[in-house]
């Protein structure tokens, strides 16, 4: 009983539960973005939200993809197809609020369309909603297509004459995935788009109507119809929480259909107490494992530990018996609070009697970043969470000099696991989605505490790759845009077969080393070096490896084609939000030059979702489709997913197109920053934040 209460006590002081409320108010257009059919409105999703989007009507196809970055930012990524000829489009949406409604002033919103794209759906807006009951009116002003024929001379030519010309969307389509600065917010009109929304009490749909200004000009110069007039009105139907439904009858006379799923990335997983098991402390010697010593207090913990899902690394006590340091490491709690309330709540069971608080070196995947203070619950019990907290503290991490107790872990034996998993290619316009479902069956043999041999063997079980007829039109060396050769010849293969080591030197200082076969289309060996002081928001990295290109069938075979390559990074954990933003600049896998941007954003459960941009010395022409690599990163926890406890996940990168520049190692270039993400200092202090 004593434990369980510690351990709610260290949930409640150092996790904490986040709440989070949907907006009512929030539809989601066409478009992808909040808004009513093709219109946007001022209006937002919840902090977090994560929402993938499909409609169809008579013009277009639309794909999207939308986060909620920040209570007050939106970003969205669409894919568009055209009914009336065979064009696919790529681009990008942001859309920020200026300042929050209230009792007399409407909320106000501002958004740039196809801020990264072709052109072909360039305009930007200013937009603001008020809510009257349950009806909310929105009224914006438009520029470019949402401008339309325009009403007025654009104002921003007070600012400078050069806000009165605005190139044409064929124009910018011939540089697709650049930005077009010189066409925001410009052009000779301005035109007034708008409309309302109405939300029904007893039932969960709600009703729009509104008027879109646009002439669809682009389409219309290719063969397109124009709209026979502004006017379009439709019903949203939330079907289920996380699922909405959309018809819609626009421009008088065609008929859309689209829906939406959605979840709250910030939701914290759910509170499970931990596996029930009869202590070691109460076994008797007979009923535990032979190499258990019921006398030493260090195997009667290490069995209750691993039982929890937990590891037990080393341990010593100071010579007055006052302190225990104990190196422990969690393969189960997604949370590590968690994972330190239950090591809490054996070790005080266990640890002699003399001991009055216990440091916990926090081990994560071979590195040690922190220690976690805290007084020994037995010896000062208490109810109150708050003194709790204040009684803990952390310190930087560090190495045992001399243990009095270390685990002698399984080495020569091999760990096989068997996981079922996907690979997609998306956006190619012969099939936007081709996809692989293969078996992973992944194996370890750990040769050391530090030094291990990993393998990943993927077994085909579906695919769609052999019917792409897409070849290669790259000049650049050809290290990526390959990639369907690779899922074609070599459905079923050898992924990756590597021995890796990882350590950390002194209490800042993290290293890897690693060589064999990397990934799909690499081999080789390398390093990468992290240093980052404790408590730091900044830290700064280096990583370099020689590699070769591997055979298309993914066997043991090599190509000619090699290169070093490396880069130093720069980190910054961020007070805002929980983003974390990295640059890495250096040599890339095709020998170009230049520097990536990254910014992610973790959740206190695991959720991590990020951009980055990558812009070399490879010009855009010679880049190709896109002109620079972008894209976005997700990681999804399976805590819960399959019943179980697990800090296991799903983490995938999607880009528009994959070219050849600004190409980098998968898993092997600045990765130890976001390994110890989820075990830094923030992670275990009440406010979770880092300190200045």
């Amino acid at each position: 009983m004593i434990s369980r209460v510690i351990l709610r006590n260290f949930r409640t002081a150092l996790a904490g539960a986040v709440a989070v409320t949907f907006s009512d108010l929030a539809t989601t257009s066409d478009y992808g973005t909040t808004g009513l059919i093709d219109i946007p409105t001022a209006r937002f999703d919840a902090d977090g939200t994560f929402a993938a989007a499909a409609s169809t009507d008579e013009r277009h196809k639309q794909f999207s993809i939308t986060y909620q970055a920040t209570p007050w930012l939106q970003g969205t990524f669409r894919y568009t197809g055209f009914n009336d000829f065979f064009y696919w489009d790529r681009n990008y949406e942001f859309k920020a609020r200026l300042w929050e409604e209230e009792l007399y002033l409407p909320q106000l919103a501002v958004g740039i369309r196809d801020i990264v794209g072709t052109g072909v759906f360039g305009s930007e807006y200013i937009v603001g909603s008020k809510r009257l009951g349950n009806t909310d009116v929105s009224l914006g002003l438009g520029w470019g297509r949402l401008a339309g024929k325009g009403l007025f001379i654009n104002p921003l030519r007070a600012l400078n004459d050069r806000f009165l010309t605005r190139a044409s969307a064929t124009g910018a389509a011939d540089q697709p995935g650049e930005f077009s600065v010189g066409n925001f917010f410009s052009g000779r009109e301005v035109g007034i788009f708008g409309g309302l929304s109405h939300q029904f009490e007893t039932l969960p749909i709600t009703a729009m109507v509104e008027y879109n200004p646009d002439q669809y000009d682009w389409d219309v110069a290719r063969g397109g119809l124009r709209p026979k007039e502004p006017w379009s009105a439709g019903i949203t139907w939330r079907a289920v929480p996380g699922l909405d439904l959309r018809l819609s009858l626009q421009h008088g006379d065609e008929v859309g259909i689209g829906f939406r799923s959605y979840f709250e990335s910030k939701v914290e997983p759910p509170r499970r107490d931990p596996d029930v098991f009869i202590s070691s402390y109460y076994l008797s010697p007979s009923n535990l494992p032979p190499q258990i010593n019921k006398a030493s207090w260090y195997d009667r913990l290490l069995y209750d530990v691993e039982r929890s899902g937990l590891l037990l690394v080393e341990g010593t006590i100071s010579a007055d018996g006052n302190h225990a340091k104990l190196v422990v490491g969690n393969t189960s709690y997604s949370l590590w609070s968690d994972a330190i309330g239950r090591h809490t709540a054996l070790a005080d069971l266990h640890l002699p009697a003399t001991v009055k608080s216990i440091h916990f070196v926090v081990e994560e995947g071979g590195h040690r970043s922190v220690t976690v203070v805290v007084p020994r619950p037995s010896s000062s019990f208490t109810d109150n969470p708050r003194t709790m907290i204040d009684q803990v503290r952390i310190l930087s991490g560090r190495t045992l000099d001399t243990p009095q107790h270390r685990t002698g872990f399984v080495t020569g034996k091999i760990n096989n696991t068997l996981n079922i998993r996907t690979k997609f290619q998306l956006f190619d316009p012969d099939d936007p989605a081709r996809y692989q479902v293969y078996a992973d069956i992944s194996s370890e043999y750990a040769l050391t505490n530090h030094w291990a041999v990993r393998s990943s063997v993927a077994i085909n079980l579906d695919q769609n790759f052999d019917e792409s007829n897409r070849q290669s039109d790259s000049v650049l060396p050809r290290v990526r845009s390959d990639v369907v050769k690779y899922l074609n010849k070599g459905d079923s293969g050898l992924e990756k077969l590597i021995v890796e080591g990882r350590d950390t030197i002194g209490r800042s200082l993290h290293y890897r080393a690693f060589g064999g076969y990397l990934e799909t289309m690499f081999a080789g060996a390398g390093a990468e070096v992290l240093y980052w002081p404790h408590k730091s928001r900044i830290a700064f990295g280096a990583s370099a490896a020689y590699v070769k290109q591997r055979d298309y069938d993914r066997g043991l075979g090599l190509l000619d084609y090699s290169v070093v390559t490396g880069h130093v990074s720069a980190y910054w954990a961020t007070p805002f939000y929980n983003y974390d933003v990295a640059v890495h600049a250096g040599r890339y896998l095709a020998k170009d030059l230049g520097a990536t941007f990254e910014a992610r954003r973790t959740f206190r459960n695991g959720w991590q979702v990020g951009v980055w941009a990558s812009l070399t010395d490879v010009p855009f022409d010679d880049f190709g489709e896109g002109s620079f690599d972008k894209g976005f990163y997700f990681q999804v926890p399976l805590d819960g997913v399959f019943g179980s406890r697990t800090r296991g996940n799903f983490a995938t990168q999607m880009r528009p197109i994959q070219r050849d520049g600004g190409q980098r190692l998968e898993d092997f270039s600045g990765n130890i920053f976001w390994d110890l993400r989820g075990a830094r200092y923030d992670a275990f202090t009440p406010d979770k934040r880092l300190l200045p």
